[in-house]
């Protein structure tokens, strides 16, 4: 079902308030990732507000889908869109990320918050989870219960097991199985086409019988739209490219590898808060238009 232009503006709004909360966030530990957070802002906002089947109150609810986040660095928007959603994680929680004794760890862990669903550190294994899930659920007959996405990122295709899993879900038709790309075209030594290329990515993927869907990463509408029509599809594992701008919001992050694993100081975050602070009031006023 298509968004109302309210409900969009709603969904863009609440993508602008966590991506604040980000910032105050990795400037109060002192360390963090700041770009692929901040481009994945809307993506994790579309899924926690309007996609995902799931309930704050009872996470580990039998019938939630599971979301699998494979390129675990980027765990500060998760944490932050959860504790927006309802989760059991308050703002001053927020504050302890990668603190000793915290449970807001600088990568998932399923250990001390459950609603996490796996624990990830090093890149490339998420999707290989994700399958497994996908593949007992339908060998239990519950593939209907349920939907499994996982989030990776585009630099973690440099790695042999993540293709290993693409032809694994193929083999096996994991049609309640979808990957989101997280295609920001960084990583943390430079640009990916630079480093190890992979494109053409959509062709790889449609190569190994998979349905590939590319969206807009950063257009609330077509987002919801993507992830829907990603659901639609049953004869198939479907993996969407999600074209973001990694540090998206903040303009002298955006497009900059250099943020890939670095927080802002104190100096930075208050730049970066007014000119969010600003696209919040702009998305206020046209609420009000």
């Amino acid at each position: 079902m298509s968004l109302t232009d309210e409900q969009t503006q709603e969904l863009e709004h609440k993508a602008n308030e966590i991506r604040q909360d980000l910032i105050e966030m990795l400037v109060a530990s002192g360390s963090g990732h700041s770009a692929g957070p901040l481009g994945m802002a809307d993506i994790f906002t579309a899924l926690y507000f309007n996609v995902l089947k799931h309930d704050p109150q009872n996470p580990t609810w039998s019938e939630r889908d599971r979301l699998i986040l494979s390129n675990g660095h980027i765990v500060p928007i998760r944490y932050v869109t959860m504790h927006h959603a309802g989760y059991d994680i308050t703002k001053e929680e927020l504050g302890t990320l990668r603190k000793i004794g915290s449970r807001i760890e600088g990568h998932p862990s399923y250990r001390e918050i459950p609603a996490l669903e796996t624990s990830s550190g090093p890149l490339g294994e998420g999707l290989s989870q994700a399958a497994g899930i996908a593949h007992a659920a339908q060998m239990d007959g519950r593939e209907h219960d349920f939907h499994v996405w996982c989030l990776t990122s585009d630099g973690e295709h440099e790695e042999g097991m993540t293709w290993e899993a693409i032809m694994y879900a193929a083999k096996y038709r994991l049609n309640n199985l979808t990957v989101i790309i997280d295609r920001n075209n960084i990583q943390i030594d430079g640009v990916t086409e630079d480093i190890m290329p992979l494109e053409p990515l959509r062709r790889k993927y449609e190569s190994f019988n998979w349905a590939v869907l590319e969206m807009n990463g950063h257009d609330m509408a077509e987002i919801t739209a993507t992830l829907e029509e990603a659901k639609s599809i049953q004869q198939s594992p479907v993996c969407i490219i999600a074209n973001t701008t990694p540090g998206k919001g903040v303009d002298f992050m955006e497009q900059d590898y250099k943020w890939h694993g670095v927080p802002p100081d104190k100096e930075q975050a208050a730049a970066a808060l007014k000119q969010l602070r600003s696209l919040g009031e702009r998305i206020e006023v046209a609420d009000d238009d």
